[in-house]
């Protein structure tokens, strides 16, 4: 089922949860994903002390985050945290070096390692200061 676009006020939601969420989790990357196969967006957030020993206490930081930013425009369930050595975060690494900047980018109908994405939303490192 298509979602449609990522608009605005989902990427200012995930601004402002990452903008907390670093101050718990260090992140590397973070970036809106929409799979070709799945068509919904995932805000995917990539942080070196994400482990398979403490995932779970990653999503308990991004549903406490959730309810004390009470955003409309972000849900804690479309967040997916990943370490540094997933393949995802290892392609999304490579794009902010030939990409760098401190401007957003967009890219569309790419391959991430063995992922086929529709279109891929890259905010700028480091992450931007929460928008209050």
């Amino acid at each position: 089922m298509d979602q449609g676009p990522l608009v605005s006020e989902q990427i200012e939601a995930g601004a402002r949860f990452l903008g907390e969420f670093h101050k718990c989790y260090p992140v590397q990357a973070a970036f809106w994903l929409k799979k070709s196969e799945e068509g919904a967006w995932y805000l995917y957030v990539v942080s070196e002390q994400i482990t398979d020993d403490n995932f779970d206490v990653g999503y308990g930081e991004v549903a406490r985050i959730a309810v004390t930013i009470q955003d409309p425009w972000f849900n804690a369930l479309q967040v997916k945290l990943i370490g540094q050595d997933d393949p995802l975060a290892t392609a999304v690494a490579d794009l902010q070096r030939r990409y760098a900047g401190r401007t957003p980018t967009r890219f569309h109908d790419r391959t991430l390692g063995s992922v086929t994405v529709d279109e891929i939303y890259l905010y700028p490192s480091p992450i931007p200061a929460p928008v209050p």
